[in-house]
Order: structure tokens, then sequence, then C-alpha cells
């Protein structure tokens, strides 16, 4: 088994990047989904209602996140990485409430008028406090604006299997994952407890409960009703359809594309 893919999302329900190489931390991977929209009362903004943000495409240099519109690429903004104000928010996202950095004005306005109404950039410092569930959690690891774990794991195999239930094959980017594992049977993460690429641990913390996101087409910001209609006829547990693995980072490090997996326990 082998690393295929590396994923990270810069800023919240934008557009992935694939890396071939990224640094693993406790809170995810160094610039996974650091950056997220706000509404004007500090509620977290996502495509599940704004699905044209699928619209938008990040890309990222040593000292740059940039975004362009994938339909008018002209249009586009860029954010510095090391760029922080002292500037601070209390907003939510789902049941938790954290204090974050607000960048700029000039940055919400291109934003705004993006989606139409108002909204706000904000940043999610190194020292941020949002922990990751308890129930779950190993040394009281913290979360940046990952919905609610550090890292998401989906097997190759189980794409290929879902795409042939379906009459239009749909891509990997529906689901977001920051892990892409190859040389697996379908649905073979399911029955994983602890695993390793590379030289770091992961925990695999439990199945991944999908949402109306994964019905949004990456390409056109449409909304249509697959995959999760035929996800939900084979892969529903206790009322929720699970698709891919939540991961918890026992350790910091480098890891790359074609690093090897190894198994190291089973549930």
């Amino acid at each position: 088994m082998q690393l295929q893919d590396i994923y990270i999302y810069p800023i919240k329900s934008l557009g992935g990047i694939r890396r071939t190489n990224e640094t693993a931390l406790q809170r995810g991977f160094k610039f996974d989904r650091r950056w997220m929209l706000v509404d004007e009362m500090g509620k977290f903004i996502t495509q599940r209602v704004e699905h044209k943000l699928a619209l938008l495409r990040t890309e990222i240099s040593p000292d740059k996140i940039y975004i362009s519109n994938k339909i008018f690429p002209d249009q586009g903004t860029e954010i510095a990485i090391n760029q922080l104000s002292d500037t601070t928010l209390k907003v939510s996202i789902w049941d938790d409430t954290t204090i974050v950095n607000h960048l700029n004005e000039n940055l919400d306005l291109w934003f705004s008028k993006f989606l139409g109404k108002p909204c706000k950039l904000v940043y999610m410092p190194e020292n941020g406090l949002r922990a990751v569930d308890k129930r779950f959690a190993m040394n009281n690891e913290q979360l940046s604006f990952a919905d609610a774990f550090p890292y998401m794991l989906i097997c190759q195999a189980s794409l290929d299997d879902l795409n042939t239930r379906l009459t239009e094959p749909v891509g990997m980017d529906r689901f977001r994952p920051n892990l892409v594992i190859s040389g697996t049977k379908a649905y073979e993460e399911d029955l994983w407890s602890e695993i390793k690429i590379g030289n770091i641990y992961f925990k695999v913390a439990k199945p991944c409960s999908r949402c109306i996101l994964t019905t949004v087409d990456q390409d056109t910001g449409i909304k249509g009703k697959e995959p999760l209609y035929t996800l939900a006829k084979y892969r529903t547990i206790n009322n929720k359809v699970m698709f891919g693995q939540n991961l918890i980072a026992m350790n910091e490090g480098k890891i790359s594309v074609n690093d090897t997996v190894e198994i190291i326990s089973y549930r």
C-alpha cells in the first residue's frame, strides 16, 4: 500500500491543492484549513449553503495563497501567508467557539462581492484553541477549521467501487480527503485502528459521516443528489452515511506521495 495523494485546503470549503509532500502537525497539515470565511455573526460559511465556493481555486507559494475564479480566472486575490493582525474575533464552527485573527477589510470586500453578502476572512493561529472531541482525542489534540478531526483518509479503491454504482462517476474532490491510499481493497480503511505513513503514526479515530457538500459539483458549483443518494443505500450506519476515516496524528514530521502505508493494528 502506498500514499497516492496528499491534499490540503488552505481556506475551508474552497478548492484543494495536491501536494507531493507536506508537514504533518498535530493540528493537521501545515496549511490545511487555517483560513475560513464567516458571516456577520461570526458563523462559519461552507459549500453546504454557499455552493458557489466550489468555483474558487487556490494555489500556494512559500509566502502567498492565490485565489481565482474557475469561470473568470482574471478575478482573483491573494493572501500573504504571514499576514497577521492584532484584530481578533470570536467565531463559531459547529458546536465550537474560538478566538481567531481577522485579516483585513480588503479581503473581506473581495469575498463579500463574490458571495453577494457580507463576510469576513479569518485565520486560526498556531496557538488557537479548538479541541478534538475528548471521546477520541489521544493527547488533547487541537483542530484547525476542519469539521471535526485533523485528517481525513480515503482509499482509492473505495471511490472506484462507488463509481461502479453511479451513472456518472465523481471525482475524489467531492470528499475532500487529506490522504488517499492506493493498493487496498474497497473500504479496507474501515478495518484499521492505527496506521503508519512514512514515519508518521496515525490513530484511525472514527468513520467520516458525509453531508450534502458531496453533492456539489466542484467544477460548476451546482448541487445534485449524487453521490450521497447512492452511498446512503449501502453505507448508512445509525442514520449517517459513512465514507472515509477521520485520523489523528500521533507524531509530527514530513510525509510524501509514494510513502509506504503500514497497518499497525486493526479494529
